[in-house]
């Protein structure tokens, strides 16, 4: 009958559930902002680029170009075998690309075929290159999803022949890839195709490879860093030259993502749960006071034969629909705040902040469940009053 008293006992399990909610949102918007970063290259990437040397060393100048060729990345792939998942070279061109009517300038991308894989790209028709381009050195091309929406207005690209810079290569395969626009808008080509026509060499920019997947991080970082000292002298360049070679290991970056998402959220559970402790310890005071109000009719109603377990019921029933209503309000309230801010949170690097559907069912009926242990101490101890006692005027 005291409305008030159970609004105020709602509101800090309301609010308990709504700052737990947040704070799981918020969570999970910092991850996806870090998937959504690795979301076009495999987690297990490595990538080598040569530079200009910033020292001297063995005799050599500072500012000596490296330049990498298929001799080195054959050397990686034989001397590490063991060690590497997949490799490809990348040689970057830029070209005119046109076909009937349509024209564009696009950034291609040669390529071997296991860079398929280091890209995470996905064939939406066709294939994509193979060895067998790779040996004969053909003239074709994957392009991606943009390429097509781009040039080919009227028909489909598959099959048909795209012209680079003039030269005419036949479309064998369109990709897409969850890398954005941009990764959509790339032209791929085997790389001896691009190195025979673009430059009658064997030069490649970079060489990129997967470490095998069994490794831990640990190992993972030993292998690049071994992989950097190697290389360093087998282009004789000193190791505290920083420009000359550089390899960049995303296992580095995962290693401190996940330490740091660890332990985001271990102080959000720690900060939520106790929040939602307090919470449900503030429901639990309310129900002793609610006891202790109803006395005399606890012992009217035992005097009038009501056993001990309608007595914890009633109580209980009060401390679990309280909890339950309370908490699902805290739910809908912090799901529509953070169905609000999420767009601006963006800025913060906080991508579409949501709690999962499993989250929101699990933390009802824990609440359902703490709204119970709530009530039931009081209920119990209610139910041991003898009537002469409950209905004692003092």
């Amino acid at each position: 009958m005291n409305r008030t008293r159970s609004v105020l006992s709602g509101f800090t399990v309301a609010f308990a559930i709504l700052l737990f909610t947040i704070l799981f949102g918020i969570a999970n918007g910092l991850n996806n902002t870090f998937a959504e970063a690795f979301a076009d290259d495999a987690n297990n990437s490595i990538f080598i680029q040569s530079g200009t040397t910033t020292k001297a060393h063995k005799g050599y100048q500072a500012g000596r170009q490296i330049q990498f060729k298929n001799k080195d990345y054959d050397y990686i792939k034989e001397e590490y075998g063991d060690k590497v998942q997949y490799i490809t070279s990348r040689l970057y061109l830029n070209v005119n690309a046109s076909f009937r009517n349509e024209k564009n300038t696009y950034n291609v991308r040669a390529v071997h075929p296991d860079h398929q894989y280091l890209e995470n790209t996905k064939m939406k028709e066709g294939r994509y290159i193979n060895q067998l381009d790779l040996d004969n050195r053909s003239k074709v091309v994957v392009i991606g999803r943009l390429v097509e929406e781009d040039l080919f207005l009227k028909t489909t690209a598959l099959g048909k022949y795209l012209s680079l810079n003039g030269l005419q290569y036949k479309i064998v395969g369109i990709f897409t890839d969850d890398g954005g626009d941009n990764e959509e808008r790339l032209i791929y080509m085997p790389i001896s195709t691009a190195q025979r026509v673009y430059g009658n060499n064997d030069y490649i920019d970079q060489i990129n490879l997967t470490y095998n997947p069994e490794m831990n991080y640990d190992k993972a970082i030993a292998f690049s860093n071994s992989l950097t000292k190697d290389l360093k002298d087998r282009f004789d360049v000193a190791s505290s030259d920083q420009r000359a070679i550089r390899v960049r290991n995303l296992a580095n970056e995962s290693k401190t993502v996940n330490q740091m998402t660890f332990g985001l959220g271990v102080i959000i559970i720690v900060i939520g749960f106790g929040t939602l402790i307090a919470g449900v310890v503030g429901v639990s005071n309310i129900m002793i006071f609610i006891v202790k109000e109803r006395t005399k009719e606890i012992g009217i109603r035992k005097a009038l034969g009501a056993s001990p377990k309608s007595i914890i019921s009633i109580i209980l029933m009060e401390s679990i629909l309280i909890t339950a209503i309370a908490g699902y309000v805290g739910l809908l309230i912090g799901m529509g705040v953070l169905e609000f801010i999420g767009p601006s949170l963006e800025t913060y690097f906080i991508k579409d902040p949501s709690v999962s559907t499993t989250l929101v069912i699990g933390a009802t009926i824990t609440l359902i469940i703490a709204g119970g242990i709530a009530g039931y101490l009081p209920a119990k101890k209610a139910s041991q009053i003898k009537p002469i006692v409950a209905l004692r005027d003092d």
